[in-house]
């Protein structure tokens, strides 16, 4: 199965689909992300990029909400706080301080952009 994501005008993706690998596949059986592009489009029209659920496509799986970074071909999530920064190597979000390593359970609070302890 193959898994293709709709990104709307802003490449914010806005549904997630799951087609046929042959659905996929040129006349030789071999796989092309623009064949199955071009298979999703006749469907539903609009923009389509493949994703995959182990990572080995545009880092991350799309979700909804996700959004396609055409600089670093990847799909990211939604930016959790407004300080933490995207890692391009990863895609992912990382606070600016790194979550305390000692056991305890802590919430990030974005007034003082620290972690805070919980009880």
């Amino acid at each position: 199965m193959a898994h293709f994501a709709q990104l709307d005008d802003n490449n914010v993706v806005v549904q997630v689909i799951v087609i046929n690998n042959e659905d996929t596949m040129n006349a030789d059986g071999v796989e092309s992300e623009d064949i199955g592009v071009a298979y999703c489009q006749s469907l539903f029209g609009g923009n389509w990029k493949q994703t995959s659920y182990n990572g080995n496509m545009r880092m991350n799986y799309a979700g909804i909400g996700y959004t396609y970074n055409v600089d670093i071909d990847a799909f990211v999530p939604p930016q959790p706080f407004p300080s933490w920064f995207l890692n391009t190597e990863t895609a992912l979000w990382e606070p600016p301080i790194s979550h305390p390593n000692d056991g305890k359970i802590y919430m990030w609070d974005e007034e003082s952009k620290s972690w805070v302890g919980r009880e």
